[in-house]
């Protein structure tokens, strides 16, 4: 081992000690094929690994992984032989590993979370457009920048195809995209041990024009377009109504979820103030009950969508949505230009674009 990888595995096995009363994590599932192997759950750090913890896989396939959360989101893989399958780990939650130990590191599926399944099909975008187009790189930044704070934009980033990184902070588009990853680390997640990683990445590698000063650039990114139904069955696409000039705020919500109603009135006192100015308010319910949806849809002023179990899923890993409820800005260009969490911010965020 060289002394960086030393220092860094040192480093790792004395933060898990130091971590082991933090909540625990679980990474369990079958490898078809693979009874008795070895398979090693690995940690990173801003591209450098180290084994967390090893495993026999057992009988018909089995095997499952507990271990302590990193208290942020983080990357982790699991390795058999020299094949890895990655995934992101946020605190206490399972994630759920189905392989074949013949095409172990194509052919799996991820589930437990939105952000794993949306690291499974940055995988998969990329293990089918090979070469990486200009398609396929617009692809993966729209699902970057749709929450360019969250775990799965720094994993697209970081991502290297063949040796080489899939975003080149020298091309200046590429670095407009880790500007903008950087940025929103910045603000957002401070604390964030990969947060200086990303803000020096950027800074080293901007060009003139791209910057003034330390100041980094948020890129615009065209919204991803969906189409869903009201309560009377009317279809609206999102692209149509953001085409009309007005600042769009798009909340995914459920409605029988706790504080929904408390939510539902900050919005309709955000919507009565501020819709003279030009705000619309699109919002997609997510709830299993569409007729109790309905009928609480039908006393909303704005745009009351529906996703239903077939769209559902694909609609909400566009937006890479999470957490419930997820707000974004669509600004009257109709570019999606940012993301809120905290219901508490809405009124500033939509200010900032009327």
């Amino acid at each position: 081992m060289t002394l960086k990888n030393i220092l860094v595995a040192a480093a790792g096995a004395t933060l898990m000690a130091a971590c082991s009363t933090q909540p625990r994590f679980t990474v369990e599932g079958t490898i078809a094929g693979a009874d008795g192997d070895q398979l090693i759950l690995e940690a990173s750090h801003n591209g450098s690994w180290w084994g967390v913890d090893t495993t026999e896989v057992g009988k018909n396939g089995q095997f499952k992984f507990r271990a302590d959360a990193a208290g942020y989101p983080d990357i982790y893989r699991l390795r058999l032989g020299s094949e890895m399958i990655y995934f992101p780990v946020d605190s206490i939650e399972t994630v759920s590993i189905t392989a074949d130990k013949a095409a172990f590191s194509t052919k799996y599926t991820l589930r437990g979370t939105a952000a794993a399944e949306a690291v499974a099909r940055v995988d998969s975008i990329l293990r089918v457009n090979q070469p990486v187009d200009s398609v396929t790189k617009r692809s993966l930044s729209q699902i970057a920048l749709a929450d360019p704070a969250g775990i799965v934009a720094y994993y697209i980033i970081q991502k290297t195809v063949n040796g080489v990184p899939l975003y080149n902070p020298a091309n200046r588009q590429d670095l407009r995209v880790i500007g903008a990853v950087a940025n929103c680390y910045t603000q957002q997640r401070p604390m964030d041990p990969r947060t200086e990683y990303l803000k020096s990445l950027y800074l080293r590698n901007r060009k003139a024009g791209l910057a003034q000063a330390d100041t980094m650039v948020v890129a615009a990114l065209p919204l991803i377009d969906f189409a869903l139904g009201d309560e009377t069955g009317t279809v609206h696409n999102l692209s149509q109504i953001a085409s009309k000039g007005n600042v769009v705020l798009l909340n995914f919500t459920v409605y029988n979820a706790d504080g929904s109603p408390e939510f539902n009135r900050l919005l309709a006192n955000l919507y009565e103030q501020k819709h003279s100015q030009g705000l619309e308010i699109v919002q997609v319910a997510v709830d299993d009950d569409q007729f109790a949806w309905a009928n609480s849809a039908k006393n909303i002023p704005w745009i009351a969508l529906y996703a239903p179990e077939t769209t559902r899923a694909k609609v909400l890993m566009s937006y890479n949505v999470v957490d419930i409820p997820t707000s974004f800005i669509i600004n009257r260009q109709g570019e999606l230009v940012e993301r809120v969490d905290d219901p508490e911010k809405l009124p500033a965020a939509v200010n900032r674009y009327l």
